[in-house]
């Protein structure tokens, strides 16, 4: 089992950047594929990046496309999502989960970003 802890949400004006965290524990990360997701105030949860801890392709929902990357520090046990261009859409609370073929195994508390406009 892996354990997540987010960190790295906040307050941002619109074009603004902001840098989430997201710190594994545990072990057999290669196993897993790890995504972001965000839940908006009266919405699902959603989609947002992908990337597999073993290494690959990232990728990502169509609404954060050329804004947003996905990394992973195999040293660090930990992923990142680096937000730039950042939109008043974007706020919500953002979470990190660890997936074994598609079924979600573990998820962080989630950090929540407010982009101002």
């Amino acid at each position: 089992q892996v354990q997540l802890v987010e960190s790295g949400g906040g307050l941002v004006q619109a074009g603004g950047s902001l840098r989430l965290s997201c710190a594994a524990s545990g072990r057999a990360f290669s196993n897993y594929e790890m995504r972001w997701f965000r839940q908006a105030p009266g919405k699902e949860r959603v989609f947002v990046a992908a990337l597999r801890w073993s290494g690959g392709n990232p990728y990502y929902a169509d609404s954060v496309k050329g804004r947003f990357t996905i990394s992973r520090d195999t040293a660090k046990n930990t992923m990142y999502l680096q937000m730039n261009s950042l939109k008043p859409e974007d706020t919500a609370v953002y979470y990190c989960a660890a997936l074994i073929s598609g079924a979600p195994q573990s998820w962080g508390q989630g950090t929540q970003v407010t982009v101002s406009s």
